[in-house]
């Protein structure tokens, strides 16, 4: 069985994030989900909220790829979190070149840590590849409609904390 880990701050949980959840689903046995809890980081939703929101977000994508995902949250590094649930990869979304140079500065930094560790990229799909949390929340903050970048759910919460007005 080979696990993987996808690690994040999922701060929202956007249409990109579950693009590489599923992709990465079909690919491996088991897929951790790695919610980041950064003490540093002010965070839109707390930990609680987010591992909720992603736990019944990709309860669907299991049933349909067959693959196992766990939801789990992390305030260590990821090759730490990794070895923790024995996966021997990490998966990382890429959207456009400037993620690509943070990746591999982040893969190589990871591979130097945990060599036993692989990182596998996924590009992300045309329909999501301009979808980003930040984005999301700015639009969200200043009344706009999210709802092309986060599922429903998401989206009444971000109107919940931001009514339009």
């Amino acid at each position: 069985m080979t696990t993987a880990l996808y690690a994040g701050s999922f701060d929202p949980v956007t249409y990109g994030h579950l693009d590489v959840i599923e992709r990465a689903s079909r690919l491996f046995d088991r897929l951790v989900v790695a919610i980041g809890v950064h003490h540093e980081k002010k965070s839109e939703f707390d930990a609680s909220e987010r591992e909720a929101m992603m736990r019944d977000l990709v309860a669907p994508i299991a049933a349909r790829t067959g693959g196992e995902i766990e939801v789990v949250t992390f305030a260590c590094l990821a090759v730490d979190i990794a070895r923790r649930h024995q996966a021997r990869v990490i998966v990382r979304g890429i959207r456009n070149s400037s993620d690509l140079d943070v990746e591999v500065g982040m893969a190589g930094m990871n591979a130097a840590m945990a060599p036993e560790i692989d990182t596998v990229y996924f590009g992300a799909s045309s329909g999501v590849r301009h979808v980003a949390s930040s984005l999301v929340k700015q639009i969200a903050k200043l009344g706009g409609d999210v709802t092309a970048f986060v599922p429903p759910q998401v989206a009444e919460k971000l109107r919940a904390r931001y009514p339009a007005g």
